[in-house]
């Protein structure tokens, strides 16, 4: 018998990160609007900085460029940050465009 989680899931913590700095409301079912400021993004999901009354688990809805509303589940939260895993992976092509509309800076813009 093994000892510790069996996860469903793969772990998509090594994915991309794309440094960003881009303001939302999402949508709580119990709070209602909830701003994020979201500093990285991946197609798997997103940080987000800034305290915020969530729970492990929760989710949220937010509208982003590009890919449109989409749902979010918050896997983490330590000391001002927390991250979110999108209910589905973004197409690479999407998320190429997403990080285009979002990051302001090319340099930091993916490579192609």
């Amino acid at each position: 018998m093994s000892a510790g989680a069996q996860l469903s899931v793969t772990d998509k913590r090594r994915a991309a990160r794309h440094p960003v700095d881009h303001s939302v409301i999402g949508e709580h079912r119990q709070l209602g609007d909830v701003h994020l400021h979201i500093v990285n993004v991946s197609a798997q999901g997103f940080m987000a900085d800034g305290d915020l009354a969530l729970e492990r688990g929760e989710r949220v809805v937010i509208r982003l460029p590009v890919i449109g509303r989409i749902e979010a589940h918050l896997i983490w939260a330590h000391e001002g940050r927390a991250g979110f895993q999108f209910e589905r992976i973004i197409r690479v092509d999407d998320f190429l465009k997403l990080v285009d509309a979002i990051q302001p800076n090319p340099r930091l813009r993916p490579r192609r």
